[in-house]
């Protein structure tokens, strides 16, 4: 706008120091509208800088207003930023916060100005120079590594964050939304998103694979499956551990393809080649997985391959799919009722009319509470809760049903009394299991003690029905219910777990279930300690003593190692004491966070503390239980559904990253969104921040 004079005037409209006096009627010409015209090429015209709608030069300011009004609402939030507007007139204030880093642009000639100049035209001049100054020095004064479009960067992120492909930003309504809010943005073709998403994912991975070799603790993996809309089989190879600091670590390594029906041997490959990309095959201590038998195939080469190498590994299945299973088998003769009462909720759900008159109902009768909208997730948790509403207001179901078939017409929602009984039945048997599962979701640090702890009193619940029940039923439900949970404890009962529970400071040897808990568990547990985490002339190497015989013949090394053995055998029968001390204490409350306990008593503790750091990372569950059980899931299966092949593995794994605290790096450049959009919405920012 440096082509408008902003030159002062008097009370009477005469130009302060311009000579003779002006007519009054120039007064209009200093209006703020004629800041979003300019004179047209022809002289005789002007054009709006936002349409290019051209008026004459006699036409009214207030007819130029209500063009303004009329096509431009919102006009008048711009004319605070009039001074930064430079090249294009259309660009509008949005846009400038998403502008390409570029060169100053050479101010526009002002018009010459009337002779002598007053005092108050030299400072307005000087106002503006300074104005212009200021942008110039807000460029970069040299090109950024990253030519930068911003607004691309700031979508790319969205796309990802949102698990969007790169062809949203194709979409002609998306594209038409962008260029409404700013014709000039142009938007990178899905093509060149994602060559710059599978370079972010890159140079992303390098920065996960440095952080992994900093890590000095024992490293535990756990596995999980999908399977996409494209029928592409998926498996993701999440990392756990546990810090110096006590705090329990959680990486995605990778989102890798697997033949639709693949094998143990298929698994085994895919596993190793990420295990050995990221260096960290020599580090593992446990595997989680899916409870599929070719799962349990490749874990079982792979602990063959690593005992071979004299290191420790074990394998579990997961507590929560087994526990999903076992909850299956009790929903399996309920299912229509399910449906019918998950239609009725939908619907609720949906028309507010039928919503209030619900509430009415349950209100006349007394029944609930019920919380507003109705959970109707196919989920367990969902599903416990459409028990729960037939149960609990079984009246104001039956008639809000009543009245809004007289509007919709006949709706086979209506329970029977022997539906009825059985539900009211089958929510009392499997009342437990909802507060089992909504434990295991709210709890911080679900190990591997805490979650047999209370598997171990599911497998009680499932034993009690199974020997005392006299419906049919609940008969068959708890014998299907009981193979599950012999299956589970046959494979997830070991030394290893045996040692991670003992090493949870609210279970020890306590609460562990008596199958688990035993004396030569305790004496190999005892052994496995002593023999890898008792050396203090050693620091333990990834949580293990790794000790080579160096003796050399002759003199003062002999003597020399043979000091070292008496004076380690000392210190392995005090490391022992340790372990002893320990268990004989009593567990810790059961809200107790079990890395704080050790974060308090690891100094008291250092050996134990050691082995606690590796065992406390092996995970009970594959994936997180509020995912399995919950809404939550529900989202994140759409988005592994719903991904292309070309997206998932980048998409997936950057998102991950992000959130584990990883920054947005395109090719060793650090993409600093916030300081970005902070930049771009400052009052004097001119131009876009540049990466850092």
């Amino acid at each position: 706008m440096a082509d408008i004079p902003l030159l002062p005037v008097t009370r009477d409209g005469a130009e302060v120091g311009g000579g003779a006096a002006s007519p009054k009627k120039k007064k209009t010409m200093t209006s703020l509208y004629l800041t979003f015209f300019e004179t047209a090429a022809d002289g005789k015209n002007r054009a709006c800088r936002l349409c290019n709608k051209t008026y004459c030069l006699s036409t009214a300011t207030s007819n130029l207003g209500k063009h303004l009004n009329n096509r431009h609402p919102g006009y008048d939030q711009l004319a605070d930023h009039h001074l930064h507007l430079q090249g294009d007139p259309a660009q509008s204030a949005i846009s400038g916060m998403f502008a390409r880093s570029k060169k100053p642009q050479a101010p526009a000639r002002a018009h010459p100005q009337p002779q002598p100049q007053s005092q108050a035209q030299v400072q307005v001049q000087s106002v503006q120079a300074q104005a212009k100054a200021r942008a110039v020095r807000a460029q970069p004064s040299a090109k950024p590594a990253v030519d930068v479009d911003y607004v691309n960067w700031l979508l790319l992120r969205w796309l990802i964050g949102s698990s969007f492909p790169p062809s949203t930003l194709e979409d002609s309504s998306f594209v038409d939304s962008c260029r409404y809010l700013n014709p000039a943005v142009r938007l990178w073709p899905k093509e060149k998103a994602q060559e710059i998403t599978l370079q972010v994912f890159k140079s992303m991975k390098e920065d996960v694979k440095a952080s992994l070799q900093r890590v000095r603790s024992r490293l535990s993996i756990s596995l999980e499956f999908w399977t996409s809309y494209e029928q592409i089989v998926y498996l993701s190879v999440k990392c756990h551990w546990i810090d110096e600091t006590w705090v329990s670590q959680k990486l995605l390594l990778d989102v890798c393809r697997v033949r639709c029906h693949c094998t143990g041997a298929d698994i085994l490959r895919v596993l190793l080649a990420v295990l050995q990309d990221f260096n960290i095959d020599l580090k593992i201590l446990a595997c989680t997985h899916n409870n599929s038998q070719h799962a349990i195939h490749a874990c079982e080469e792979l602990r063959r391959e690593l005992e071979s190498r004299k290191l420790p590994f074990c394998y579990i299945p997961c507590a929560a799919k087994a526990l999903e299973v076992i909850i299956e088998d009790g929903l399996q003769n309920v299912k229509p009722v399910l449906s019918k009462a998950r239609e009725f909720i939908l619907e609720t759900n949906s028309n507010q009319e039928m919503l209030v008159d619900f509430k009415h109902w349950t209100e006349v009768y007394q029944e609930g509470p019920c919380k507003f909208p109705l959970d109707h997730s196919a989920n367990w948790n969902g599903n416990y809760n459409v028990l729960d509403i037939v149960k609990k207001a079984p009246n104001a179901m039956d008639n809000t049903i009543k009245k809004f078939q007289d509007i919709f017409g006949p709706r086979d929602w209506v329970l029977s009394d022997e539906e009825k009984s059985v539900v009211n039945s089958l929510h009392s048997y499997l009342e437990p299991f909802y507060k089992t599962t909504t434990n295991l979701c709210t709890c911080k640090l679900p190990t591997v003690g805490l979650v047999f702890f209370f598997m171990d009193h599911v497998f009680e619940l499932i034993n009690v029905c199974h020997d005392s029940s006299h419906q049919k039923l609940f008969e068959k439900i708890a014998r299907d219910m009981s193979k599950t949970a012999r299956d589970f404890t046959s494979q997830a009962y070991n030394i290893y777990t045996f040692t991670a529970a003992i090493l949870d400071p609210r279970i020890k040897g306590e609460l562990i279930p008596d199958a688990l808990n035993s004396t030569s568990n305790l004496e190999d547990a005892r052994d496995h300690f002593v023999r890898d985490y008792s050396s203090i002339f050693q620091a333990p190497r990834n949580g293990y003593s790794t000790q080579q015989d160096n003796t050399e013949d002759g003199g003062a090394f002999s003597f020399a190692e043979e000091i070292i053995r008496k004076r380690r055998r000392v210190s392995m029968s005090t490391a022992a004491d340790e372990l002893t001390q320990y268990l004989a204490e009593p567990p810790a409350p059961i809200s107790t966070d079990a890395l704080e306990w050790w974060r308090g008593h690891s100094s008291r503790y250092p050996r134990l503390s050691l082995m606690a750091r590796d065992f406390l990372a092996i995970q009970g569950t594959s994936l997180d239980p509020e995912e399995l059980f919950t809404s939550k899931g529900d989202s994140i299966h759409k988005q592994q559904y719903c991904l292309p092949l070309s997206s998932m593995q980048a998409t997936m794994c950057i998102k991950s990253w992000m959130q584990s605290g990883y920054q947005f790096n395109f090719q060793s450049t650090i993409i600093d969104f916030e300081r970005l959009i902070e930049s771009a919405t400052a009052p004097d920012a001119v131009n876009g921040p540049e990466s850092s």
